[in-house]
């Protein structure tokens, strides 16, 4: 089986639609169908089953679609360390970025990256923290960027820690809150996030917010406070410094419990040879020394 008929398998399978696969695959209709036809008479058995609501893979042909993927990973694997062998930069970076690091600060860092090293190919993917870790335990990501204490056992470089801010359009000392009437809009996530923002009000406050806004994305939290709606706490790497509210530092000190977030870069110990990889965490590491670290005090 060669690598294309092991590609056409894979987009059949994903599609489940000959038009889309065919879309996909930059060919005509029956031009797939004619390579299908051939690739099924070359197992002898017949591996997808048509009907109106598209495409489904026979016992034989779900045998098939497991060759073709690990054929496929096969042989990026082995074309990477090829790449590791020689000197000069490409081949794909697959990363996996939790989604506020993604959203704020990793767009510099990848300008500047594809810049320096202009015949990498970039695979991103963005989502909670749980789910850069899985990403990287499944092979679909050579590096992750998590917040937070991840549980990660391979190699882990911290890059940065943000502080946190209470920012709001009114509110301009931490102890107007009490008499304030104004919503306290917080973010939930799968981390936890929410869990240390509650703990955090519950040292300095003994009691509830009066009001509460509950949303699903930190972006939707921003936007909310930005826009006078209430007050919220967000890390500094979603705030540029233009916003036209009031940030409130939640500092250290010897009767301040701060509160901040750790960025880390993780991954496996092989996958930080690959040449792709050892540029990249450079660039990064670059960036992240031009960022304050609260960790230092």
């Amino acid at each position: 089986m060669t690598a294309t008929e092991a590609e056409i398998i894979k987009v059949l399978a994903e599609e489940k639609n000959m038009r889309k696969a065919a879309e996909r695959l930059f060919l005509t209709q029956p031009a797939l169908s004619q390579r299908l036809q051939s690739i099924e008479k070359e197992w002898g058995a017949q591996l997808f089953i048509r009907s109106q609501k598209g495409l489904t893979a026979t016992p034989a042909g779900e045998l098939v679609i497991q060759y073709s993927n690990e054929m496929i990973v096969k042989r990026e694997e082995i074309f990477e360390s090829i790449q590791a062998l020689q000197s000069k930069v490409h081949g794909t970076l697959k990363i996996a970025c939790a989604s506020i690091v993604g959203q704020n600060w990793l767009p510099k860092v990848l300008k500047d990256f594809v810049t320096k090293y202009p015949d990498t190919k970039i695979s991103l993917m963005t989502g909670w923290s749980s789910e850069i870790v899985k990403a990287l335990y499944d092979g679909e990501a050579h590096i992750g960027i998590v917040r937070g204490q991840a549980e990660w056992k391979g190699k882990k470089i911290h890059l940065f820690r943000d502080m946190m801010y209470l920012v709001d359009k009114e509110i301009q000392d931490m102890e107007d809150i009490i008499t304030s009437d104004r919503p306290f809009i917080q973010f939930k996530s799968d981390s936890n996030y929410y869990q240390e923002i509650q703990q955090w009000w519950q040292r300095h406050f003994n009691y509830n917010p009066k009001h509460q806004i509950i949303v699903d994305q930190i972006e939707t939290c921003k936007q909310m406070a930005l826009n006078g709606i209430g007050y919220a706490i967000l890390p500094s790497i979603t705030l540029n410094g233009e916003e036209k509210v009031h940030k409130i530092p939640l500092t250290n000190s010897e009767n301040d419990h701060g509160l901040t977030r750790d960025t880390w870069l993780i991954g496996y110990e092989s996958t930080f040879e690959l040449r792709q990889v050892e540029a990249f965490v450079n660039v990064v590491q670059d960036h992240a020394r031009c960022l304050y670290d609260y960790s230092r005090g």
